[in-house]
């Protein structure tokens, strides 16, 4: 049942978990503001459309979904390299947060008079290890997570509210660099975790309906084929991102007490620990279980350990506007359009359209001048 909900639960998580990374200079930039809701709906939107269409086309997780895809399609093996890139993503994602973690930490403690004689990166370490050991848990560790980092901001709201004052500044290439780094990596666009998790729902239904040793004649799952539409899945996905993410611009710049930054972080290890968990679930494709565990876990410690925060953002940046960019290329030229045409089954041709328009061209273009505008940002 949980597995029904996770993308809900990663689509809340996500922006609470890194908009503090990209958002607090720019919280009270009213254009910053509309660019972020302008790369939500040029950008997120058609991105997420294609996950799912994806997933629903290949039936299989991201990183096995593309090596069917590419046959399918005769495409060059080179777009496979969306589903190595995605889990990546996820495994920078959770050294990113769980460096975040082993600092807020070490902060709060100091704060408490019970600060440990541990380096900081021994307990950056070891709290990945506690993420690694969770991931075994699969999707249960979410709510949890939800509710624990639910806790702590509430701590930090009754601790009193940021004072924002709100002002139109000049637009530029890197404040655009921002805005979609935001409306992507925080809504988890080109990650495949919604991908992975349609994919597991459309699984747990095979399964339930095989159980009954009724599938190949049952006529309500032909019906429900017939009644799937994309948009029933995209868009409360979507829309969950955007209030969520509201609220998340307006408390990241919010200063939490002790007892609630170790909530919040201690929700944060367990939602790293599904970020692991997916990743490893797509090596196991190739590796198998424990091979697939140990490569993770190794490289989520190597990052955590070995990579300064503002390297991760970075990396972190550029890894995932890497990924979108091959699953949109792979999506809007590479795939046959009566095979999306059917996975999307929109009810009006002319939406088809438009997102055909946007992945293809739109998309690509905004990425491109995203990552020019973070060139200029770190030249700078």
């Amino acid at each position: 049942m949980m597995i029904r909900y996770a993308s809900y639960f990663i689509a809340a998580l996500l922006p609470l978990l890194l908009f503090r990374w990209f958002a607090p200079a720019s919280i009270g930039e009213i254009d910053f503001w509309l660019l972020w809701l302008l790369a939500m709906v040029l950008v997120s939107l058609p991105v997420i459309y294609a996950e799912i269409a994806l997933a629903y086309r290949s039936a299989e997780a991201p990183l096995a979904g593309m090596q069917k895809l590419t046959r399918e399609a005769d495409a060059s093996a080179l777009w496979r390299g969306f589903g190595w890139l995605a889990a990546l993503v996820a495994i920078i994602i959770a050294a990113l947060v769980i460096s975040g973690a082993s600092t807020g930490i070490l902060t709060a403690l100091t704060d408490l008079n019970s600060t440990p004689e541990v380096p900081s990166f021994a307990v950056a370490a070891g709290l990945m290890v506690i993420a690694a050991l969770l991931s075994l848990l699969g999707v249960t560790p979410l709510p949890i997570g939800l509710g624990l980092m639910l806790i702590g901001l509430i701590f930090g709201v009754a601790n009193g509210l940021p004072n924002i004052t709100f002002a139109m500044t000049n637009i530029s290439l890197g404040e655009w660099a921002r805005a979609v780094a935001l409306a992507l990596v925080s809504v988890g666009a080109g990650t495949g975790l919604y991908w992975f998790g349609q994919n597991r729902i459309t699984k747990q239904a095979v399964t339930a309906v095989g159980v009954d040793n009724h599938y190949a004649q049952n006529p309500s799952r032909a019906q429900a084929s017939n009644e799937y539409r994309a948009t029933k899945l995209v868009l409360p996905i979507w829309i969950l991102q955007l209030l969520v993410g509201m609220v998340a611009l307006f408390i990241s710049g919010m200063t939490l007490p002790p007892i609630g930054q170790l909530l919040y972080w201690a929700g944060v290890i367990f939602v790293a620990s599904y970020l692991l968990h997916y990743s490893t679930q797509q090596l196991v494709h190739k590796f198998g279980l424990l091979v697939s565990l140990v490569i993770t876990a190794v490289i989520a410690i190597v990052l955590v350990v070995a990579i300064p925060t503002i390297w991760l953002v970075g990396i972190l940046v550029i890894i995932s506007t890497i990924a979108v960019l091959l699953l949109s290329v792979f999506a809007g030229w590479q795939m046959k359009i009566s095979h999306l045409r059917k996975s999307l089954n929109f009810g009006n041709e002319a939406f088809y359209n438009l997102w055909r328009v946007a992945i293809r061209l739109i998309v690509p273009v905004a990425l491109l001048l995203a990552l020019i505008g973070w060139v200029m940002q770190w030249l700078s």
